[in-house]
């Protein structure tokens, strides 16, 4: 038989059916409609386009790197500056391109304060960027860049140093790491403290080393200046003061504020405990609170002064009119209210004087209580002052629909009522300034922010002027609050410590007032937390240290005595121990 041939794979029988031409067409087509896409697209990324090409090629080499700009400063009213960034560096690494050798780790570690397994540590990330250090002086940052190790780099940045330390701590506050504001004026004005950023475009190699500055992409914009009302040497003078007390009643916390009475600027603020803003470890949040507008007290007698006033505005009461103590208590309901001792028949104004509960209740309840609600909003209580300084309380005046009779009666000496000491401080300004409330102001002002509020009529205030001048002298309850050469108005308050609903035995002593009580210039108001030396009234604890302020003050601004230079009249034993008894 005749041996077959096989068959070529071209001779196929499934191969003898065509495929239709236009299938081909159609192939070649799409292949040559891509062909021109791409070398259309070539032409025009090429030609045409090459913006895109240039930032891909850029991109491996060129950066736009930030350029810090610097915080404005803040001075007090004289110039004088509070506080200023200061140049620092901080040392940033790139993980994987920082192989040290153990030597080298060890170096670096010792010059960031730090120990070698929390550096490696940090070294050891996924990440393509890890701050090592931030806020390193100049001086030690050179000795960490003459050591020349891979993948570690250094960035300028600021640090905000203040000078007064802690004696403007709580008027400050601080910024954080990233220089932006954290606690007082530096977080109220922290908007117009911080300046705007720059760029430069700069020439990096693969290790991120710049070799080459290229142009500025736009510059750093400097925040501005921020010029507060304080003055620092009255802020200093107040200091001392408060913090003497505090060793010498052996208190728990205290604070002094003191304002111009022509302006509302607000020329001193301290608080105790304090700390130092340049050096911040081991803080306790005692010390950072601001207790001039973040605590609120029940503030005692200091209350009385203003139910009296409105008596006077209201024609229920004259200055002469005498109010019969007898027998030192008063009923309200089921509840009795009481002087500390019996005094009997006293005139408006020797309520005043001696602080008297019962004389001040008598007043007080012949009111209708919308009006003392409507005089106490007037005054600024149970509402923040609305300075931007943060955490600032509001205090806690209830609403008037739900007074009962005893409560209306303790609110008119200082009990069931709480404010801030900013806020007794503004509210004498009524006082002060004849009737009308100012608006404060933390900044420097020439003139009032604002026309003034009236409060009280001109006459009403003048006569509380004088009163409040009987209650600082040697009759009164706080004879310790006079000062040689000027005329001193003021009044204590001596209250209990409300702790768990109820009061404990523990008192906050305090003193608000002004001089020269014939044309007043400043009004400084004190408050003394939990003395616990013996002594715990407002005229033997609060008053001195007004008194101490008071006379450094008005001798820094200058102001002219308005009564003779000779040895301020001292109590006697006996009205010494009377005081010691009653100096609400």
């Amino acid at each position: 038989m005749r041996k077959q041939r096989p068959l070529p794979f071209n001779h196929n029988p499934l191969l003898k059916n065509g495929l239709p031409a236009w299938r081909s067409r159609l192939v070649m087509s799409c292949l040559l409609a891509c062909l021109l896409a791409l070398v259309g697209r070539a032409l025009y990324l090429q030609g045409f386009n090459n913006e895109f090409l240039q930032a891909k090629g850029e991109s491996r080499y060129a950066r736009a790197i930030e350029v810090p700009a610097t915080r404005g400063r803040v001075i007090d009213r004289h110039g004088d500056v509070l506080a200023i960034s200061t140049p620092v560096r901080s040392i940033w690494a790139i993980p994987s391109d920082a192989r040290l050798s153990p030597a080298d780790a060890r170096k670096l570690a010792e010059l960031l304060e730090t120990s070698v397994d929390e550096l490696n540590g940090r070294l050891a990330t996924s990440h393509d960027f890890v701050y090592l250090k931030r806020q390193l002086p100049p001086e030690l940052a050179q000795e960490v860049a003459a050591l020349k190790l891979p993948g570690i780099h250094q960035q300028q940045e600021y640090r905000r140093y203040y000078p007064g330390g802690e004696v403007m701590a709580h008027v400050l506050g601080f910024t954080g790491v990233d220089d932006k504001g954290q606690e007082g004026v530096e977080l109220a004005f922290d908007k117009l403290l911080t300046g705007t950023p720059g760029a430069r475009r700069v020439i990096r190699d693969r290790r991120g080393q710049v070799v080459e500055d290229v142009e500025a992409i736009r510059p750093p914009h400097d925040g501005q200046d921020l010029v507060l009302a304080m003055d620092a040497k009255i802020q200093y003078l107040a200091h001392s003061a408060l913090n003497q007390a505090m060793q010498t009643h052996k208190a728990k916390a205290g604070a002094a504020v003191v304002l111009d009475v022509r302006t509302g600027e607000v020329l001193a603020l301290v608080n105790a405990p304090t700390y130092n803003p340049n050096n911040r470890t081991n803080l306790s949040g005692a010390q950072l609170r601001n207790r001039v507008f973040t605590d609120t007290y029940e503030p005692g007698s200091t209350m009385k002064p203003f139910i009296v006033g409105l008596a006077l505005d209201r024609g229920k009461v004259e200055p002469t009119t005498v109010i019969d103590t007898t027998p030192g208590r008063v009923s309200i309901g089921r509840a009795t209210i009481s002087d500390s001792h019996r005094h009997g028949p006293l005139t408006v104004a020797e309520v005043i004087q001696k602080s008297s509960n019962v004389g001040t209740v008598k007043m007080a309840m012949n009111l209708a209580p919308e009006e003392m609600w409507r005089m106490f909003n007037e005054l600024g209580f149970g509402a923040p002052l609305d300075l931007g300084f943060p955490g600032e309380a509001s205090g806690r005046l209830r609403p008037v629909k739900t007074w009962k009779p005893i409560e209306q009666a303790t609110m008119s000496f200082g009990h069931g009522i709480s404010v801030s000491l900013i806020q007794m401080a503004h509210a004498y300004l009524a006082f002060a300034r004849d009737g009308e409330l100012l608006p404060l102001s933390l900044t420097r002002v020439d003139t009032p922010l604002a026309a003034g509020k009236r409060v009280y009529s001109v006459d009403t205030a003048r006569e509380m002027r004088y009163m409040l001048e009987l209650a600082a002298g040697p009759g009164g309850t706080a004879p310790r609050a006079q000062i040689r050469g000027y005329r001193v108005a003021g009044k204590t308050g001596t209250a209990h410590k409300l702790e768990g609903g109820r009061y404990a035995n523990k008192y906050v002593s305090s003193f608000v007032g002004f001089a020269p009580a014939s044309d007043p210039r400043i009004i400084v108001a004190v408050m003394i937390d939990e003395p616990s030396a013996g002594q715990y009234f407002g005229g033997t604890v609060a008053a001195p240290i007004f008194a101490q302020i008071t006379e450094g003050a008005l001798r820094v601004l200058g102001v002219a005595p308005d009564a003779p230079l000779v040895p301020l009249q001292v109590a006697g034993k006996a009205e010494q121990a009377r005081t010691a008894r009653g100096g609400m």
